[in-house]
């Protein structure tokens, strides 16, 4: 029997619902009074597409962010895609409710959950509520703080590796390096090793790991194709991951393909890694303790840990598969470059690198000889202001979006005046809107930090101002937004803390860093993803050339 076929009257009428549902939805993006009309920022661009997209997501858009940050208060409005409202936030108390006491309102948006999903899976970024919950809580004991203190000596000896590969290549005398190639190898293999117990890198031939230059490039890659992430929700609810595979394989782009390329190379390096350490723990301990790091690696805890777990806290293959991309990705991107940023700035500031240079001769000295142990490494004053001032100054992720899930109110510890004049003590929150929690204006709060706080200072750590003290900022590292606050707060903050200072401790003692006299322009760092340093602003190249020389005894 043939189904019966809509009357023409139930087609029109569908029609017509979906008419005026398209157009409720235009009126209400273009012509309704929002709560956060009345919320200062800057002038309508007049794009109602775009909005200030392409003013923030720029490699040049510093500019734009400074002006955000200081001439509108500490809750600023700006136009986002398609006519909605983005709300930029870094008021202290409106963070607090934000990252801790609201979290639950306030969730990752939708469009950065699938766009981690399709390039890290179902790893620790990109889930959400219980199945977040019970990742993190197989994670959390191996990034403990003993942990890491039976890593350090692994550390010292994969630092070492380094230490002797620039030797051999400034045999000769002083030479200009890729930095930021450096410290990325040296991070990979850090985190290959005490993460997931797997050598990438032993740093000795000239070219790197095809994973590490996959994840290098990775960010810069994604920045011309985040104005396409707002279909992203759409296009991943309604198409299989067959046919969006077959679909991206037959698109001519260079940029995307450029990007499928970097995700089959992570995926394929991460299911080796995973099948090679559960054949090992398959074999039994004598398998397992032949390995590098001998079993004392992240990963190895963490499916030890799951196969004792219970079934309810047990997690599947793939989301153990995405844990090992997850965590490459968060501790060798972020961790390279801020280290390449340290580099950088000792380049420029060569009292402050000899400062430390003495500093940390002097411990070793004082311990016979013996490079610090994790808790002397806490005790380098120096050391921990640089590492500190950096990680304020330059944080890799300058800003982090979420959701209001329902309407909500954001209580300000600082009231601002609105585009009408009035004086707000309270933003409301409409439900949908963009809250974006802006890492770099919180680090460098004028209102906090002092009318320095623009300025590269790591004395500013020795008597830090009471504003910073009483702010009170949901920050779990040190008063600042750097590593998030919160349930979705790095966690492994302290992993990338110990690897900073070791690598820091053997390159000083034995290096010298300067900015080359030859450079035909300066060094300067593109926002992105993650922040990347480039030779001038139009060079798509990632590099940092530092000049390397012999410390002299």
């Amino acid at each position: 029997m043939l189904p019966a076929t809509a009357s023409p009257s139930a087609v029109t009428l569908c029609l017509f619902i979906l008419l005026a549902k398209v157009a409720w939805w235009l009126y209400k993006r273009l012509f309704a009074r929002s709560p956060l009309d009345s919320v200062p920022g800057p002038r309508p661009t007049g794009n109602w597409i775009l909005g200030h997209f392409k003013d923030l997501f720029h490699r040049e858009s510093w500019r734009f962010q400074h002006d955000l940050y200081n001439n509108y208060g500490q809750v600023v409005a700006t136009d986002g895609l398609l006519g909605r409202k983005w709300l930029f936030v870094f008021d202290p108390l409106a963070l607090h409710h934000v990252l801790l006491k609201d979290q639950h309102v306030y969730e990752e948006t939708e469009q950065l959950i699938q766009m981690d999903l399709l390039l890290f899976g179902p790893g620790l970024l990109s889930v959400l509520g219980e199945t977040h919950r019970k990742q993190r809580k197989m994670l959390n004991p191996v990034f403990s703080v003993n942990h890491m203190r039976h890593m350090l000596p692994l550390f010292y000896e994969v630092t070492d590796w380094l230490k002797e590969a620039i030797q051999r290549r400034i045999a000769n005398g002083p030479r200009t390096l890729d930095m930021l190639s450096w410290s990325t190898r040296v991070a990979l293999e850090l985190i290959g090793q005490g993460g997931l117990g797997y050598s990438f890198d032993p740093l000795t031939a000239d070219s790197a790991n095809p994973y590490g230059d996959a994840m290098k490039n990775l960010m810069p890659a994604m920045l011309p194709l985040m104005k396409y992430r707002i279909v992203l929700p759409l296009l991943c609810k309604y198409t299989s991951p067959c046919f969006r595979r077959w679909v991206l394989e037959r698109i001519p782009w260079e940029p995307l393909q450029k990007i499928r390329r970097i995700i089959d190379t992570m995926d394929d390096m991460s299911r080796e890694i995973y099948n090679a350490k559960m054949a090992a723990l398959r074999a039994g301990e004598e398998a397992v303790v032949q390995q590098v790091s001998e079993g004392k690696d992240i990963l190895n805890k963490l499916l030890q840990a799951n196969m004792t777990a219970s079934d309810a806290d047990k997690l599947p293959d793939d989301q153990l598969i995405a844990q090992i991309t997850t965590i490459v990705f968060a501790a060798m991107d972020t961790t390279s470059g801020v280290l390449a940023h340290i580099l950088h700035m000792l380049a420029e500031h060569p009292d402050v690198q000899e400062e430390l240079r003495r500093e940390i001769i002097s411990a070793i000295r004082a311990n016979d000889g013996e490079r610090p142990t994790y808790d002397q490494l806490s005790e380098l004053t120096l050391l921990d202001c640089v590492c500190r001032e950096t990680l304020r100054m330059f944080p890799p992720l300058v800003f982090l979006a979420r959701t209001a899930v329902k309407d909500a109110v954001l209580p300000l510890s600082t009231p601002i005046h609105g585009r009408d004049g009035t004086l707000m003590h309270e933003v409301a929150v409409p439900k949908g809107t963009s809250v974006v929690i802006s890492i770099l204006a919180s680090n460098r709060n004028r209102a906090i930090w002092g009318s320095d706080a623009d300025e590269w200072k790591p004395d500013r750590w020795l008597k830090l101002p009471e504003a910073v003290t009483e702010a009170h900022i949901p920050g779990v590292y040190s008063h600042l937004l750097t590593f998030l606050g919160g349930s979705r707060a790095c966690i492994g903050f302290k992993f990338s803390e110990m690897e900073m200072k070791v690598v820091l401790t053997t390159l000083l003692q034995h290096f010298k860093f300067s900015v080359p006299e030859d450079l035909k322009e300066p060094i300067f760092w593109n926002f992105g993803g993650v922040q990347w340093p480039s030779v001038g602003r139009t060079s798509d190249v990632s590099e940092l050339p530092l000049k390397v020389e012999l410390v002299r005894a």
